[in-house]
């Protein structure tokens, strides 16, 4: 082989593989931000990335997802936002974590951030109106915490001659000014007596039970907060031996033990925050897509914890429930 055969050759096919990829588009990248731990959000990571099939997404294929976890630290949501920033991902995505989606917007006013909340996000200040964004942040609304009073009417209808309610929130939580302000005006209504008890730790949790007892509480009301549901298994040990009837936000409580669940479908959240990363991946601008809100909700009663604490369920309520756990 001549010299310049061998040299041309050899530039070739070292050239080629650059060209090669220069010519791969990269795939996008987007950051997954949420305050607790992977172990706890299994479920709802699964939900996303079913949105994300959707619209024709599928990590590893056509998309990279970087995940940032607090480890249930939330002071920790604007240095992972950062994180993400400085990794320039395509769209931040902070399902069930609106404290994460403020530390992003305070962060950045050009990457697209999808949220996915129980909470008011204009009255969060992640949007300027529901239909109308008018930013760089979208996203969908559960609704959950518009439901206490709901919640709290199902409850009376479990228990009619029930004369007080309790309700448990951190104080911690985003929107507890909401849900205090929602279950004092609900209880009222009623005509019911109504204690709120603000645990965030294990220790508070306890002291809240005692409280509600010694208050002669009938039964009560879990917020649709992260900080509680992550201790999920001690506050339903907790009304088990006080056999108090509860009703909380998610079927994941009925599931695991509780009484009564009234809320958005299970991993909804997850699913819309991908559907919605799907569309801006797409080209669509956050600005210019109205926030998402929940319209299924789903009724559940676990029968079996109502025999084990010995309350009878009245038949009127057990034909509403979307499903009875037996």
């Amino acid at each position: 082989m001549r010299r310049r055969e061998f040299i041309t050759l050899v530039g070739g096919a070292a050239a080629w593989p650059l060209a090669t990829r220069a010519q791969t588009p990269a795939m996008p990248v987007v950051g997954f931000l949420r305050a607790d731990t992977p172990v706890a959000s299994a479920s709802a990571v699964a939900a996303f990335r079913k949105g994300l099939s959707e619209m024709g997404f599928v990590e590893g294929r056509n998309l990279v997802i970087e995940f940032r976890w607090g480890q249930n630290d939330r002071d920790r949501m604007s240095e992972l936002a950062a994180d993400l920033i400085r990794r320039k991902v395509d769209v931040i995505v902070t399902p069930e974590s609106a404290r994460g989606a403020l530390a992003a917007k305070a962060l950045t006013a050009t990457i697209p951030i999808v949220f996915a909340t129980s909470g008011d996000p204009v009255q969060l200040g992640l949007v300027a109106s529901l239909n109308r964004p008018g930013s760089n942040v979208t996203g969908f609304v559960d609704m959950a915490n518009e439901l206490v009073p709901k919640k709290l009417g199902l409850l009376r209808e479990l228990a009619p001659r029930s004369a007080r309610f309790g309700v448990l929130v951190s104080r911690t939580y985003i929107d507890v000014d909401r849900v205090t302000k929602d279950a004092q005006s609900a209880a009222a209504a009623m005509g019911r007596q109504l204690d709120i008890v603000f645990p965030g730790t294990d220790r508070e949790i306890d002291a809240a039970f005692s409280e509600l007892a010694q208050k002669g509480a009938d039964a009560f009301l879990v917020s649709n907060d992260a900080v509680l549901a992550g201790r999920r298994t001690q506050i339903l040990t907790l009304a088990a031996r006080h056999a108090l009837p509860a009703i909380y936000g998610s079927r994941a409580w009925a599931d695991a033990g509780g009484l009564m669940s009234y809320g958005p479908l299970l991993n909804d959240q997850g699913r819309q925050a991908g559907i919605y990363t799907g569309r801006i991946l797409k080209g669509e601008k956050p600005a210019d897509m109205p926030v998402a809100r929940a319209t299924r909700f789903e009724f559940i009663i676990n029968l079996a914890t109502a025999r084990a604490i010995r309350i009878e369920v009245p038949p009127m309520l057990l034909a509403r429930a979307d499903e009875v756990i037996e």
